[in-house]
């Protein structure tokens, strides 16, 4: 299937590894130009070489990262169809654990790069054909999970802002979602079971094991493509069923 998006080009933020990077990786093999952004440079600019892509050294809460990302992604390519946003998420811990100041660094790396970047990109996405704006948030945007309160919190509001910015968008044709993984082996996954899963976490998925990242950047790279032009406004949950809710 041709998901169209040779030569377009996507800006994809927390790309060193995991679910991101994952993305950027199936977005490059369908022909898109791909700009990745990620702290660690030396790690970066490995990906990059690896995915053919290219690689940019930046930190999603420093605002001038930001603004250097969108400027040598449009030195480079000369425009920006598809933004995939992906932060990480805020150390786990229950809601006890919440504090103030831990709600202000989670925000700070959850909700307010992701409005920053809206508006740096929103004149170039405006003025490609298929524009596509993606985040990357997490299964917790639908059900509390028990030991990750701070995205708890944030996550909600990160798909509330998304869902708002989908209607407001839909008439000049840019699309809105996000993508949500579940139980995905990433370090992330591995930094919140440090033990790897046991049989009673693998029992809760339906099909009985992790998913793979490269399974969860096949969704994002469909969203981002022509075949997906009338998605949006969505939360599409990658879990391999762990969700138990019906919508």
């Amino acid at each position: 299937m041709d998901l169209g998006l040779k030569g377009r080009t996507a800006l994809v933020f927390g790309a060193s590894s995991g679910l991101a990077l994952a993305s950027a990786e199936a977005l490059a093999a369908e022909g898109a130009n791909v700009a990745i952004v990620g702290r660690r440079r030396d790690v970066i600019e490995r990906e990059a070489e690896r995915v053919g892509a290219l690689g940019l050294r930046g930190d999603v809460t420093v605002p001038r990262d930001l603004e250097h990302a969108v400027e040598q992604t449009l030195n480079a390519f000369g425009g920006i169809d598809i933004l995939v946003w992906n932060s990480g998420g805020p150390p786990p811990g229950t809601a006890l654990d919440v504090t103030p100041e831990s709600l202000d660094e989670a925000a700070e790396l959850l909700l307010q790069p992701l409005v920053r970047l809206v508006h740096l990109c929103l004149p170039h996405l405006s003025a490609s054909d298929a524009g596509r704006i993606l985040a990357i948030t997490s299964i917790a945007s639908k059900e509390p999970v028990p030991h990750i309160a701070l995205s708890n919190m944030l996550r909600p509001g990160v798909a509330a802002f998304l869902k708002t910015l989908a209607g407001e968008l839909g008439p000049q044709g840019i699309t809105v979602n996000c993508v949500a993984p579940g139980r995905i082996a990433t370090a992330r996954l591995d930094h919140l079971y440090p033990n790897g899963p046991t049989d009673a976490d693998l029992a809760d998925i339906p099909l009985r094991r992790w998913g793979e990242p490269r399974e969860f950047g096949d969704i994002v790279c469909f969203l981002a493509s022509e075949r997906a032009s009338y998605l949006t406004g969505q939360t599409f949950v990658v879990d391999g069923g762990l969700q138990r809710a019906l919508f």
